[in-house]
């Protein structure tokens, strides 16, 4: 055995980089001794504040990519070595191996790179009691794991071993979680089409709406990996639910992302609701009193006016879960703008239970819009129309390095409305009130809004447009990206 130095130094030589959303690189830069040692790091943060003992349980599953089952071999060897037993649950969703693990009271690993190429990867890391927070980066960063002497020179496996069986276990409690929760025949008589492509829900999504009585139309299967972006979705795929509907009639599309805590849901034309559309519109099924999202989610979860409280906080689902932790109310959800939907608080529904779930999962905002549509008589088209009437668009410029962008915005922010004004004032007029909450987020005294970050992942700098027609959101979006692509100079 010998001794690493800690993580953060790992994560500077090897180029996969390490967050709240765990572990992420190139696929070739993940290599088996760094999936290890990230693996061990986790898990031996977790002893180290008594959270897990040696011989527990915990649960390890993956995506469906072309490098997931090898990082979960080396990931499956760090568990065993920790004293632990891993438990394969199989290729499953990221919300399915956390929903049951926390309910076992287990800490679980996901490998998966979610929405981005087969090219990359990446490891999700999730204590007993759910995702791991900003707080503790800090303390897994600061591991110095063992690494044992059995890898090759290129970080290899020189003997890798072959993954316990499969344990059915996770995946059966998620698609009981969604029956025993509604009732049967809930969807009878709808024709549902699930683009599969590459999801790693693809046959589970089927499952619950076949058992709940949908006509099921499977369309888009792919044996090679597709990086569907449910905040961007590519133009290919919103060509390819038009032409279905066309041909098949359906009465909505429902899809994820590649690990399935992100839903992509079209209506009967196959025009795809954006995501933090479909999460006010699920909250309010739900019948929230509390809302908990990002600052840059549609101010129309404010304007519609059902729910007792909103709550905004930075970007990303650690700040949503504390924002969820800390909020006040009976029934308490949270979104993101990607359309992840979280619930803090468990939910009754006609005598019915649905467990809290303080993780991004998708099936709840599919199963939502289906049933809202039909509680409210009018298609999948209509929905958006139970809403003031928002609109939302966003874009980005690749290859922007995080630095740059953040010196620019921090110009703007420290220069206040008159440097805003500079910047923006001749194409959108007064400067009503400035939110540096994460990034700029400006609102002008026309209502509209135009919201800068930093990418949180990657070197890019994003724009979120905000309008009363989806038309003047577009060419905001576009005019904005325009004049960000000068700031390069």
């Amino acid at each position: 055995m010998k001794e690493t130095a800690p993580i953060a130094g790992l994560m500077e030589r090897s180029g996969v980089g390490f967050g709240t959303s765990g572990a992420r690189g190139l696929a070739n830069a993940m290599t088996d001794q760094v999936c290890y040692a990230y693996t061990k790091a986790f898990l031996d943060y977790l002893t180290g504040r008594g959270e897990v003992a040696a011989g527990d349980r915990v649960a390890l599953a993956g995506d469906l990519r072309a490098s997931t089952p090898r990082i979960m071999r080396a990931c499956c060897l760090a568990i065993h070595d920790c004293g632990f037993v891993p438990v394969n649950c199989g290729f499953i969703p990221t919300p399915a191996v956390t929903s049951w693990a926390m309910g076992e009271g287990l800490a679980s690993i996901m490998v998966t790179g979610s929405h981005i190429p087969d090219d990359r990867n990446g490891i999700k890391f999730n204590r007993p009691a759910g995702e791991i927070l900003k707080e503790d980066e800090a303390g897994i960063l600061a591991q110095a794991p063992q690494v044992p002497d059995v890898f090759d020179a290129r970080g290899a496996l020189r003997t890798p071993a072959d993954l316990p069986p499969v344990s059915p276990q996770a995946r059966a409690a998620y698609v009981a979680r969604y029956q025993d929760f509604l009732p049967a025949g809930s969807l009878s008589g709808r024709k549902i089409a699930v683009y599969e492509h590459s999801s790693v829900t693809r046959e589970i999504l089927a499952e619950v709406l076949a058992g709940l009585g949908a006509d099921v139309l499977r369309l888009g299967r792919s044996e090679r990996f597709i990086p569907v972006d449910t905040e961007a979705v590519r133009p290919e795929d919103e060509a390819l639910a038009r032409g279905w509907a066309r041909e098949h009639g359906f009465f909505a599309i429902c899809s994820t992302d590649g690990d399935g805590d992100r839903p992509l849901v079209g209506d009967e034309h196959g025009e795809f609701l954006r995501g933090d559309v479909a999460g006010i519109l699920t909250a309010g099924w739900l019948k929230a009193d509390t809302v908990v999202t990002p600052v840059s989610s549609n101010t129309a979860v404010e304007r519609c006016g059902w729910f007792e409280r909103v709550v905004r906080t930075r970007i990303g689902s650690p700040y949503v879960i504390a924002g969820m932790l800390a909020a006040p109310g009976v029934r308490v959800v949270g979104y993101e703008a990607n359309g992840g939907f979280l619930t803090r608080s468990e939910i009754l529904r006609e005598g019915r239970r649905l467990a809290a779930l303080p993780t991004r999962d998708a099936v709840i905002v599919a199963l939502g819009l289906l049933l809202l549509a039909g509680e409210r008589g009018v298609p999948v088209s209509g929905l958006a129309g139970l809403l003031p009437p928002r609109f939302t668009a966003s874009g980005r410029l690749k290859d922007f390095p995080t630095a740059l962008s953040g010196a620019r915005i921090r110009g703007l922010r420290e220069g206040g409305v008159t440097a805003v004004t500079a910047a923006f004032g001749a194409d959108f007029g007064p400067v009503a009130s400035l939110d540096a909450t994460d990034g700029l987020r400006i609102t002008f005294a026309s209502g509209e809004i135009v919201h800068l970050r930093p990418s949180g992942n990657a070197p890019e700098l994003r724009c979120y447009n905000e309008a009363d027609s989806p038309e003047r959101a577009a060419a905001m979006n576009r005019r904005c990206l325009e004049i960000l692509a000068g700031w390069r100079n």
